[in-house]
């Protein structure tokens, strides 16, 4: 009975099982976090689920889809961020330090056309990346010093080494979203020297301001003591009795000031010096 039954079904069976075959090697499943593009002949023809910025989710294509077996070709792309890591790298600053320098970029594929067509996977379009970044970071840093890049100007290198190597990253269908550096070191036996060079400048700029000061300070006080002149000279210019008085008493007050020196000083009564005593 069972071999008259696979007798009578075995084409049909057979069809059965080649086409459930069929559909399965037509079928592929494109998940949220990939985009998928089907490559016939060496030419891209469709893409599935691919990077729109601020898409909804699951408004892009996510799920089932279907190509032509063996005829057709998926190139399955990474829809997160990607990382480029640069090995360390020793760059010349402009004030002629040599820097270790460790860094790494971020990036996704916005155009995954390009991408097969200029790189075929995402591992060439990173090895296609590390030596630009390398060149651009080499470029930028090589235009400042040491000292900005411990300031807030190292966030401004950061965009502009970003920008170059995102023009770059175009070409592979690319977008570069952040750069940053790891670690940014003197070699060895380089920071102290570096400290010290740094220290001599701001000795040599602490003496260049306080020697500035000390010349306004002199002005200063010559144009105060001018200015106190001209005001004693005027004022005792109106009635030169009083000035001779007022210099009288001060000189009266630094000799016969009190004091320890234990000195005496004898005058006859009628010496010129004490004219003032005797005055009514």
């Amino acid at each position: 009975m069972s071999g008259s039954f696979w007798q009578d079904y075995k084409l049909p069976i057979g069809l059965g099982g080649a086409a459930l075959v069929a559909l399965m090697l037509s079928m592929i499943v494109v998940p949220e976090t990939e985009q998928a593009v089907v490559v016939r002949t060496g030419r891209p023809i469709a893409v599935y689920n691919p990077f729109i910025p601020k898409a909804e989710y699951g408004s892009t294509g996510a799920g089932v889809h279907f190509r032509i077996p063996i005829v057709d070709r998926v190139v399955r792309i990474d829809k997160r961020l990607l990382s480029v890591d640069m090995q360390q790298q020793q760059v010349l600053s402009t004030d002629q330090l040599r820097l270790n320098v460790d860094a790494y970029a971020r990036y996704r594929i916005i155009d995954p056309v390009r991408m097969v067509e200029s790189a075929g996977t995402t591992e060439n379009v990173t090895q296609q990346l590390e030596p630009i970044l390398s060149s651009v970071l080499r470029q930028e840093l090589g235009k400042r010093t040491f000292q900005s890049l411990l300031t807030a100007e190292r966030g401004k290198a950061m965009e502009n080494i970003r920008d170059g190597l995102d023009r770059e990253a175009r070409q592979y269908g690319a977008q570069v979203v952040d750069v940053r550096i790891k670690r940014a070191d003197l070699p060895e036996g380089a920071l102290e020297s570096a400290f010290t060079r740094m220290q001599a400048a701001r000795t040599e700029e602490s003496r260049t301001i306080a020697a500035q000061g000390q010349k306004d300070a002199q002005i200063i006080q010559a144009e105060a003591e001018a200015q106190a002149a001209n005001i004693y000279a005027a004022s005792f210019g109106k009635d030169p009795q009083f000035y001779d008085f007022y210099r009288s008493m001060q000189s009266y007050s630094v000799t016969f000031a009190k004091g320890d020196n234990g000195k005496t000083i004898l005058l006859s009564p009628d010496n010129a010096y004490l004219n003032h005593f005797r005055e009514p």
